[in-house]
């Protein structure tokens, strides 16, 4: 607060009659102690308040740690009874709810000290100084009275005195009228009179000065100290009010004291509540006798008695060399990535144990979650990991090492656009996901059942004209096996739709498309027995070669409904031999060019073909003075004027082709343009030194141009500097 000169007082400061603003401001200065007194009879209340529902809620929350006392601390089903025992959380946990009880009792300690020490005096002493300021008034009153009294005396004396001027001039006339003997007489009563009004003026000049004097001293004595005296009672006031203020929170403070003092405790117990305690109790109390289950042995089928010996004769050699193989190429990565997430977790924990010393900040329970989230990665990672390991062991413990000497296919998984048969097998893989796999290297293609059965004979990289050679020896291979089970290579191939272009399709498993044209010709419906060789298709071929003993039991001939009409291209091979062109076509969606050579249509265009689709999935065209290519999925052929005959017409189709007008608005995918190459990259994810020439060196993040990633022996080509050399596969990821 800002200093002030304290020898100012009222008497000599302000105006003598200013008693009325003053008392009026000291009244209501006193009736605000009113208030102030109110203030802490109402702050009394809510701590009463308070208190009680402090207490009440540690009574509330004292009930229901005795109902789950037992179950926090040991748990359900303990096989040793803890007694009294408490956790060591729930130890802490008690002294929390004692605490509270104990501020509880402090607020209402502070509650009634709040009316006995603040509240009652503040009344008093407010009565007290009303009083005295209308003993103030009462005085002030009194002396206004004298003052008055002092004017009216003065004003009698005055009006004496003007009576005796009167009373000497009409004795002088008297005395001028009278003759002879009167004469004298009334010259004797003027003088006389004379006499008695000089008396009467000196009383009245005496009471003037008398009068004035006390005029002096009400005004300039008796007020002013009035005035001191109000100032007086107003600043005992405020010393009270200080006085009280200084009592409120000294009263305050000791009860915050005592309740920090409370807090200190509980401050104390909380520390010594380490977070291993509770696991250590429950764990004592929750001890019991557990046996491992037993190892799982060989159970013999019920219908064919067979032993424990794993199957080593040369199919099963190969079988088991896949396996190997398989396990051998994931096994190295699964290592590499088991060793980081241990890593990983071993950091995490780190993390967390300078979390619970105090050193780092950072949200436990997240860093638990995290925890938890690698070690789930791992315990996947570290299964399958065991799994390749006990693999390995079993298959080499049984027929050795026979991954050494062979070369295995390179195979990827493949969505097959055209009709292509299984090279071991030789059943069709259908389906328009990846149903199969194709080596990268020879064109081997297989059925996935299939995968695990092709014997490591793969030629190495060949090219096409090659592949086209080893696939036609592969499918001949292939039918004289089917043949040698059962059926002539007549009827083998009578089963398999001609691979010509005008049977295949861009997108779909040309498995349908056998039964695609019947579905659209709608020439009426024909049973079983009106389908051709070439239309029959069959229910399931045998995986594998089945034993020659056995007979192959009849196929049964299948109808199939067809595709959607939008996917099918040119379907009938009688067409084209009949010299129908099918040079005319309909754009069934609008398709916006994206590169160089493609041309812009809008849905429902006339156009003409150019170019029919070799397989790349697209077609060339031309609209006017305007030619380029556009997605064959896009476009849909005129169908020829004359109806097939010689093909059956399917029984059932729901298939989008049969349901009259339904036009899709949206494209489907587009298949790449043909000759389009786009270079793909790789980045380092570790450092790596090169064990070999024919390997790079790498830095975390560098960039390769990727040639081939891995191919199933864990290694990955790349490019830099225009030479191509390895990398770990499992070192790299490809980059965008």
């Amino acid at each position: 607060m800002v200093e002030t000169d304290l020898t100012h007082n009222f008497g000599s400061e302000l105006k003598h009659d200013s008693f009325k603003s003053v008392n009026s401001w000291v009244s209501d200065g006193i009736s605000w102690l009113d208030d102030i007194q109110q203030f802490y009879r109402e702050r009394s209340t809510i701590e009463k308040e308070y208190s009680s529902k402090l207490n009440a809620l540690a009574k509330k929350y004292f009930e229901k740690k005795a109902k789950r006392s037992t179950t926090l601390s040991v748990g359900d089903t303990p096989t040793l009874t803890p007694g009294s025992l408490e956790s060591a959380s729930l130890t802490t946990w008690t002294t929390q709810l004692n605490t509270l009880e104990s501020r509880a009792s402090e607020h209402e300690r502070f509650s009634s000290e709040l009316i006995s020490h603040l509240a009652e005096p503040l009344k008093l002493f407010a009565l007290r100084s009303d009083e005295i300021r209308k003993s103030h008034v009462e005085y002030s009153v009194k002396l206004e009275k004298e003052r008055d009294s002092s004017y009216a005396d003065l004003a009698k004396v005055k009006g004496k005195y003007d009576a005796a001027c009167q009373e000497v001039e009409s004795k002088r006339k008297k005395t001028e009228s009278s003759f002879d003997y009167s004469k004298q007489k009334a010259q004797n009563i003027y003088q006389q009179q004379i006499l008695d009004m000089h008396n009467i003026k000196n009383t009245y000049l005496i009471s003037i000065n008398v009068t004035n004097r006390q005029k002096e001293k009400f005004y300039h004595e008796y007020i002013p100290d009035l005035l001191d005296s109000m100032q007086d009672l107003s600043e005992a006031r405020t010393s009270k009010l200080n006085a009280i203020w200084s009592l409120a929170a000294q009263i305050e403070s000791s009860m915050h004291g005592r309740s920090l003092h409370y807090l200190s405790h509980l401050s104390k117990e909380i520390q010594r509540n380490k977070p291993n305690l509770d696991s250590i109790m429950f764990a004592r109390h929750n001890l019991s006798s557990w046996q491992e289950p037993p190892d799982k042995v060989f159970e013999p089928s019920p219908i064919l008695y067979d032993d424990s010996d794993i199957i080593t004769d040369e199919t099963a050699k190969i079988f088991l060399r896949n396996i190997l193989e398989k396990s051998k190429s994931q096994l190295r990565d699964l290592r590499l990535e088991v060793d980081r997430k241990r890593r990983d977790i071993e950091g995490l924990k780190r993390i967390r144990s300078n979390i619970q010393n105090g050193i780092d900040k950072m949200d436990e329970v997240e860093l638990v979650r995290a925890i938890l989230a690698v070690q789930e990665e791992l315990h996947h990672l570290d299964r399958k990991r065991l799994a390749a390991e006990v693999e390995m062991k079993t298959i080499t413990s049984a027929v050795g090492d026979v991954t050494v000497g062979g070369r295995s296919h390179n195979f990827k998984p493949q969505t097959f656009k055209i009709p292509t048969n299984c090279d071991l097998c030789g059943d069709r893989i259908w389906g328009l996901s990846a149903k199969g796999f194709d080596c990268r290297d020879c064109g081997y293609t297989c059925h996935s059942k299939c995968e695990m059965k092709i014997p490591a004979d793969c030629p190495g990289e060949l090219a096409k004209e090659e592949k086209k050679k080893l696939k036609i020896e592969r499918q001949e291979a292939a039918r004289a096996m089917i043949n040698t089970n059962g059926g002539s290579a007549e009827n083998a191939a009578a089963e398999l739709p001609s691979l010509i272009r005008s049977n295949t399709m861009n997108s779909l498993s040309s498995g349908y498309a056998a039964s695609a044209n019947r579905s659209l010709s709608g020439t009426g419906l024909r049973g079983p027995s009106e389908l051709s060789a070439e239309d029959s298709i069959p229910e399931k071929r045998g995986e594998g070669l089945i034993a020659a003993s056995k007979p192959t039991p009849p196929r049964k001939n299948r109808v199939v409904a067809p595709p959607p009409s939008s996917y099918i291209s040119e379907l009938s091979a009688s067409n084209e031999s009949k010299g129908s062109a099918r040079n005319k076509g309909k754009m069934i969606y609008a398709y916006e060019a994206t590169g160089e050579g493609e041309i812009s249509l809008n849905e429902g265009s006339q156009v003409l073909i150019v170019d029919s689709d070799d397989g790349s999935g697209w077609t060339k065209v031309r609209s006017g003075s305007q030619g380029g290519l556009v997605p064959s999925a896009y476009l849909e052929v005129a169908s020829s004027k004359e109806a097939s005959t010689d093909r059956p017409d399917s029984t059932y189709s729901n298939s989008s082709a049969s349901i009259s007008n339904q036009v899709k608005k949206k494209g489907p995918a587009v298949a790449p343009k043909r000759g389009a190459r786009k270079l793909k990259y790789a980045k380092a994810l570790y450092d790596y030194h090169a064990q070999s020439d024919a390997e790079f060196d790498m830095t975390v993040g560098e960039k390769f141009v990727l040639i081939n990633n891995d191919t199933g022996d864990g290694w990955a080509d790349v490019e830099k500097g225009g030479v191509v050399k390895s990398v770990p596969a499992s070192y790299i990821e490809e980059a965008y």
